[in-house]
């Protein structure tokens, strides 16, 4: 490859006159063997201008991300698809380290990528050799080698960062070389305080974080090593910074080295304590070493920590995120006698002097508010911004030690006292007196003393703040009547008096951030006080509107959990402007879209619009009217989404087509299903489950209207045949094969002309390979719907595929337990039923005849389980589970708090577990684990329970066909009739498998009784006559029949 040409293209990329022809010149060529070198080779040659150089390592970075790996062709026959020749792999492979180490601080970050990508599909089969490359660099005195080495192996600790333990061994290999290098030259930075030896440790500490931070790996760092890099970091928290750390603004010194290097020390201090070193609340295999941690190290490491803090009260500045990693460490020291008595004496302090300033309204709060209150608002309620902030971290270390040690609620009570009753505080004071008294709500309202007193709080201190001259006071009495949204009010009229101000606060305010604080104690008083209601409901219509209207101002994700809320609780008050509700929320979303800025806020806004949506159709269902005018503006939103191809929201899109088709499919709807379709078949194979309650409205709800088109059908047999015959995953195969099952069940007599189709796709998906049961039982279920709908039909089909038939029966009736669920398990009774009936019956069933009945009594025991479990999940959704949990007793000075609900818990409910499995005759071998392994497969426990909600005609309650007394007719009429076939099938019955069958028959006419008095009582009158029921049957030799 000529580098001249090469490094001509480069150049022309960067013109925007030539780039398209450039960059066309470059899909021409970068394919020729040679190629990649040679542009890694342009990317490190220093008497190339810089631009070239920086467009040459972006191309190499997306070469090597799309072409490093040999892919398999998409389809047989189809063309390899390109990857980079073995031959330039390795000349890449050999020069990339150098590179990183070479390279400057521009392009160095392509470069890396391009390692871990390698490192990913070659480490450590074809690239051991890069543990050597480090190794050597990190050993060697240049020192000019040391942050491209440490940038490579920050790489190679990435790709195993969120493995298991069993698959970190190439790892670890590596590491028992590199660890020890890598503490070396830390140990050799550390009395140098020059920002480049500062960055090179920083680099290094997040190294060992990365290592660490998921699994500590025992065998590779002995208890010496452990100790060694905690020294390292305790000494990095504790040294000072250099006067240099302190000349920029604030809001840039967090990105200096000196405080990043502190961060990422607290970091790695706090996640072995929490993870590792705190007894009790660790997995079993670190018992061990958390006990050995907290005797050897919490007490150096709190000191360090407590001068951060103290450091902090007395002046001096102290990053956010050194703020809150500290204050996470101390959250965390407070569950354990060992570490509280060394904070006991310096908590106080604490609460006074850091976490009450944090949890005050600060300049910087009031900047933001005055000059962006949308951001201010942003802010406040995002949620990533929780996980960094040092005022969450102060909020949760003050409800831990007020909740966890006695005496801290009391006397911090009594410092919020003072401060609400000084008529001179200062109102940023008052604000973080107040929002401490809110974070320990809960904490407050589960003892007595304080909530006998809150009427008496509200009025004297949180009421008068709603009329205060500033924003931020109104906002905050807003936010305490959040927190507290669940106190037992005991005057009705401050209850009322609490419903007035925050439903003036929301419609009245002028402030944007007091209406959304507003909106959200409304939603908490709906939630949580029934009696306010009614002091709400004159109102409700405006504040709709009014939600409507913030909503759209600021896309806050939780107003439009309000507006679900008030929705679902003010139905019938909020129909007559459920119409504009509906448009509002369609407008909004589509504005959401049109934004790129903060994209994933946006989908999270978008997607609360979407599910608000969703929530008044659901309650509006039975207002077929409201429906209808509701329509049109989701038929706009659905196909905005799905003709933009907007792939992020189909999931919610589809719920909507949902909502619109569960009781009437108008000729609108039926044009979104020709839409549907066509999203399907361009890029909707992934999203077929997510369709699946959509298209079975369609089908089951306006059967009619499915059938007046046979393209409706062709497209249902070719969304299925799509799924099944490219074999995209078997739980969206067990899905398709549901689809064509409830097809011929739904249809039963109208499609005789497709059914053959459909009975195919199931039978020739059975002759492939089969790894799951649940798919196998799916595809059986769809010939067994079959047999159901038409046997002549079946078999007709069948008999075209050599041996099918006997195949088809031989492995159902094996499979009987495999059929789990009230619908799988009554369709297999009926089918065998119909098979055992036929006139002509398949040479095989002789054959099978003794495993018919025991299959059937395997059936019927699972049905009677199933049906049990129904019953229960009914009853139990009728109590109203109104227990509260007692507060936990605060805990004495040598007290542990220890996570009872977690390892102890599992063990109890493993033992219950086996227990009840010995009783139900069930013989349990597992044990339950506490894996926080992220282990995805396609197999779901529940999944008969999420295909069961697919109902079909034989799943109504008042469905005409019974299986108990379907059995019954059947044997009864096969023993009068056919009695050499009936004592084949029980001739071989054992005793137990008899009196099941007695047991059976009994259940048949009860369940007959049962209809008849139904019917009685439906038409308006009740017979009370003893129902005879026979008590004994004897299979086999005596008559079944009454």
């Amino acid at each position: 490859m000529e580098t001249r040409k090469l490094i001509d293209l480069l150049r022309a990329t960067i013109d925007p006159s030539q780039r398209q022809q450039a960059e066309e010149q470059l899909g021409q060529i970068h394919k020729i063997i040679g190629f990649a070198p040679a542009l890694l080779q342009v990317v490190m040659a220093n008497e190339c201008d810089m631009p070239i150089r920086q467009a040459g390592a972006i191309y190499l970075k997306n070469l090597v991300s799309q072409n490093w790996a040999e892919k398999e062709p998409d389809q047989p026959g189809a063309p390899i698809p390109f990857a980079l020749h073995e031959q330039d792999r390795a000349l890449i492979r050999d020069a990339i380290v150098d590179a990183v180490v070479h390279a400057p601080e521009l392009i160095r970050l392509q470069l890396c990528t391009c390692i871990n990508i390698i490192i990913k599909h070659d480490f450590p089969g074809r690239w051991t050799q890069i543990v050597d490359k480090i190794s050597i660099y990190l050993s060697s005195p240049e020192t000019s080698g040391w942050h491209g080495a440490i940038l490579a192996l920050y790489q190679l600790v990435k790709n195993f960062e969120y493995k298991k333990s069993e698959e970190r061994g190439p790892l670890h290999e590596a590491m028992n070389l590199l660890l020890p290098l890598l503490y070396q030259l830390v140990i050799r930075l550390l009395p140098d305080p020059s920002e480049q030896a500062v960055l090179l440790q920083k680099e290094s500490l997040k190294v060992y974080f990365a290592l660490t931070q998921y699994t500590l790996p025992l065998d590779l760092i002995s208890k010496e090593a452990f100790a060694q890099w905690m020294e390292i970091c305790r000494q990095v928290a504790d040294r000072p910074v250099p006067p240099a750390a302190m000349q920029p603004d604030e809001d840039d010194r967090p990105d200096l080295s000196w405080w990043k290097c502190k961060k990422w020390s607290l970091h790695i201090l706090h996640r072995m304590f929490e993870r590792y070193g705190s007894p009790g609340n660790v997995n079993k295999e670190y018992n061990d070493f958390a006990e050995w941690y907290l005797q050897t190290f919490s007490t150096g490491i709190l000191e360090v920590l407590l001068r951060l803090l103290d450091a902090y009260r007395g002046g001096n500045w102290q990053p956010p995120r050194v703020l809150q990693q500290t204050l996470h460490y101390v959250n965390q020291a407070v569950s354990h006698a060992h570490t509280w008595k060394l904070m006991k004496p310096h908590m106080g302090a604490v609460i006074q002097d850091v976490l009450f300033p944090l949890m005050s309204y600060s300049a910087e709060d009031e900047e933001l508010w005055t000059v962006d209150p949308h951001e201010y608002i942003r802010v406040k309620f995002d949620v990533f911004e929780d996980f960094v902030s040092p005022v969450t971290a102060a909020q949760t270390l003050l409800h831990s030690a007020c909740k966890k040690r006695k005496e801290m609620l009391q006397k911090t009570m009594g410092f919020i006292t003072t401060i609400l009753n000084d008529p001179t505080v200062e109102p940023s004071k008052k604000d973080g007196a107040l929002h401490m008294v809110g974070s320990l709500a809960d904490v407050l309202l589960r003892k007595k003393m304080y909530r006998d007193q809150l009427d008496q709080f509200f009025l004297k201190y949180v009421f008068p703040e709603f009329v205060s001259c500033r924003g931020h006071m109104r906002a905050r009495a807003c936010w305490v009547l959040h927190y507290f949204a669940d106190a037992p009010f005991k005057q009705e009229e401050i209850l009322v008096e609490a419903a007035r101000l925050t439903v003036a606060s929301l419609l009245q305010d002028k402030e944007l951030p007091v209406k959304v604080e507003a909106a959200i104690a409304l939603q908490s008083m709906i939630n949580y006080q029934e009696r306010a209601h009614k002091y709400i409901e004159p109102e409700v219509k405006r504040i709709a509107l009014e939600l409507l209207t913030i909503i759209r101002e600021t896309e806050n994700e939780d107003v439009t959990g309000v507006m679900q809320k008030l929705v679902c609780i003010y139905t019938q008050q909020l129909a007559p402007i459920a119409v504009d509700i509906c448009q509002h929320l369609a407008t909004t979303f589509s504005q959401v879209l049109d934004t790129d800025e903060g994209s994933d806020e946006k989908a999270i806004t978008a997607m609360g619009l979407l599910n608000t949506i969703e929530t008044l159709l659901t309650v509006m269902e039975e207002q077929p009217e409201v429906m209808r005018l509701l329509e049109p503006t989701i038929l706009q939103v659905v196909g905005h989404v799905f003709q933009h191809e907007v792939q992020e929201f189909y999931e919610e899109a589809l719920s909507l087509v949902y909502d619109c088709t569960s009781k009437h499919v108008s000729e609108d709807m039926w044009k979104i299903f020709e839409l549907l379709y066509q999203v399907f078949i361009k890029n909707g194979l992934e999203h077929f489950t997510d369709m699946m309650p959509a298209l079975h409205n369609y089908i089951t709800v306006d059967t009619n209207g499915f059938l007046a088109n046979e393209q409706r059908l062709l497209a249902i047999y070719n969304m299925c045949k799509e799924v099944l015959n490219r074999e995209s995953g078997e739980d969206p195969e067990c899905h398709a094969a549901k689809l064509l099952e409830v097809v011929l069940l739904q249809c039963r007599g109208r499609i005789d002309g497709a059914a053959p189709l459909l009975v195919e796709l199931a039978a020739s998906r059975l002759l492939r390979e089969v790894k799951t049961s649940e798919l196998r039982t799916m595809c059986l279920q769809v010939l067994i719907a079959a047999l159901y709908y038409s046997p002549q039909l079946l078999f007709s089909i069948l008999e075209k595929l050599p041996n099918f038939t006997s195949h088809f029966i031989k492995q159902w009736i094996h499979d009987t337990d495999c059929f789990l669920g009230i619908h799988d398990r009554k369709l297999c009774v009926l089918g065998i039923c119909t098979l055992i009936s036929l006139p002509t019956k398949p040479a095989v069933l002789q054959e099978l005849a003794p495993k018919v009945m025991p299959a059937l009594v395997l059936l019927f025991e699972g049905l009677k389980r199933a049906y049990a479990s129904r019953a229960q999940e009914q009853v139990e959704e009728e109590e109203s589970d109104s227990d509260e949990g007692d507060l936990e007793e605060a805990l004495s000075s040598d007290e542990d708090d220890i996570d009872e609900q977690g390892q102890e818990y599992l063990e109890s409910l493993s033992r219950r577990t086996i227990n009840s499995g010995a009783i139900q005759g069930f013989e349990i071998n597992s044990t339950i684990v506490d894996d926080d392994s992220d282990d995805d497969s396609d197999y779901d426990a529940n999944e008969e329970m999420v295909l069961e909600a697919y109902t079909t005609p034989i799943d109504e309650e008042n469905c005409d066909v019974d299986e108990y007394i379907t059995f019954k007719e059947v044997m009864t009429r096969l023993e009068s009739t056919e009695a050499e076939w009936y004592s084949a099938l029980t001739r071989n019955l054992t005793d137990v498998e008899r009196k099941s069958l007695m047991e059976i028959a009994v259940l048949a006419d009860q369940r007959r009784a049962a209809r008849e008095s139904k019917k009685i009582e439906q038409q308006g009158g009740y017979s009370f006559t003893q129902q005879a029921v026979p008590s004994t049957f004897n299979f086999g030799n005596a008559s079944l029949g009454s």
